[in-house]
């Protein structure tokens, strides 16, 4: 039986919590990762050993089946469970190669789905799609040692096969049919996913699809087929199905990470996907936006230490602004960094309008904004940037 335990960024959960096979195999994959990336930290204290999140979201499972999910810390407590998720994903959306398209809630249990099983849920809402348009079928070449002729016969292997069964023919030929590569890999991916979901009603409907795939085979090298496969106008309409395949059989978590312990893990640096966001946003609702803009150096001679805005709006009044993943309910919270970093922005490019964007925690903050002076010229507006409702933040932008 599979098991799930949620927990929100940065918070604890202690050994007690687990069962001793499910904590030995996260606590490897920390291990494992320690040099690279941290994901999760490892600690002890009075209660005994300890597991805390960062600032990455998303699930790790194992080969057991345990599953680990963290979810954003922007709800005003950990319980809105439902909320988080409805961000999180919502967020997911503005990533380059994440294949959402809707997003319709309300086909989806947020409580009682993991994020994991969303996933699986989006993949198969695109396969159904994808079946209502139908599977290809294209002509395969065979080559088989028949006892009747078909197609063309094979002199050579006639000869090396049949030399004393006579009654047999050794052809090649042409057959139509949808076990192609396509339809493979969808099948390999529907098996893979039926091994790793415990939501009876996406089991209930990979059962389903797995029958229309019946007569398909799985795949046999599928890291093969990701690395040399191309769409075309007859496959368009694959697209979005296999690049779900490609993240779940490849186990894509858009992070890198290490160790033989995981199943898979779908990670999410909640500092570039909140920077991504917004980003997002912004340029579709201003002119002249250029993120991750680079024209400055710290120092001059020699050239060292870049200095890269997220989010730089050109024009006659240049705008720079930065977007922290914090929980920052006043001025008196911002850190010295933070504030550091704005006014080196504003002195090296020359920019005297500053933005700071922070997330609105859920039902936290009255206040949508506050404004600092550096001096009379340079002004640094401190933003909270709306999750939930995208057309407050419209307000906000026609500010800048």
């Amino acid at each position: 039986m599979s098991r799930l335990i949620q927990i929100a960024e940065f918070e604890k959960l202690y050994q007690k919590n687990f069962n001793r096979k499910d904590f030995d195999d996260i606590e490897n994959f920390i291990l494992k990762n320690s040099e690279n990336t941290q994901f999760l930290r490892l600690g002890s204290n009075c209660n005994g050993k300890f597991i805390q999140a960062k600032n990455y979201v998303g699930v790790l499972q194992t080969k057991s089946g345990f599953t680990l999910e963290i979810l954003p810390k922007i709800a005003k407590n950990s319980d809105d469970i439902k909320t988080s998720k409805e961000i999180f994903i919502k967020m997911l959306k503005t990533l380059k190669n994440f294949p959402f398209k809707i997003l319709n809630f309300a086909n989806l249990d947020l409580k009682k789905m993991s994020i994991l099983e969303i996933f699986i849920s989006m993949f198969l809402d695109e396969l159904s799609s994808l079946l209502k348009k139908g599977i290809k079928s294209d002509y395969v070449n065979f080559s088989d040692n028949l006892n009747f002729l078909k197609g063309k016969l094979i002199i050579n292997r006639q000869i090396d096969k049949n030399n004393i069964h006579k009654n047999r023919f050794y052809v090649e030929y042409d057959e139509f049919t949808n076990d192609i590569e396509i339809n493979q890999i969808i099948k390999t991916t529907l098996e893979f996913l039926y091994k790793r979901s415990s939501y009876i009603k996406n089991q209930q409907r990979i059962r389903k699809f797995l029958f229309i795939f019946d007569e398909v085979s799985k795949h046999k090298n599928y890291k093969n087929f990701f690395k040399h496969y191309c769409i075309n106008r007859q496959t368009k309409h694959y697209e979005q199905a296999l690049l779900w395949c490609k993240i779940f059989l490849l186990k894509n978590s858009f992070t890198p990470y290490s160790g033989e312990s995981l199943a898979f893990a779908f990670l999410f640096d909640m500092n570039r996907l909140f920077e991504n966001y917004v980003g997002k946003f912004i340029q579709k609702n201003y002119e002249n936006v250029k993120l991750q803009y680079f024209k400055k150096y710290l120092i001059d001679s020699p050239k060292s230490f870049r200095l890269i805005p997220d989010i730089f709006i050109g024009g006659e009044s240049k705008i720079i602004a930065d977007t922290k993943w914090k929980i920052v309910e006043s001025p008196k919270e911002i850190s010295q960094a933070d504030l550091y970093q704005l006014y080196t922005y504003g002195k090296k490019y020359d920019c005297y309008r500053l933005f700071l964007i922070y997330p609105k925690a859920i039902d936290r903050l009255e206040e949508d904004h506050y404004m600092l002076k550096f001096n009379d010229e340079m002004t640094l507006k401190i933003i909270y940037f709306d999750l939930e409702v995208d057309d407050k933040n419209k307000e906000l932008i026609d500010s800048f």
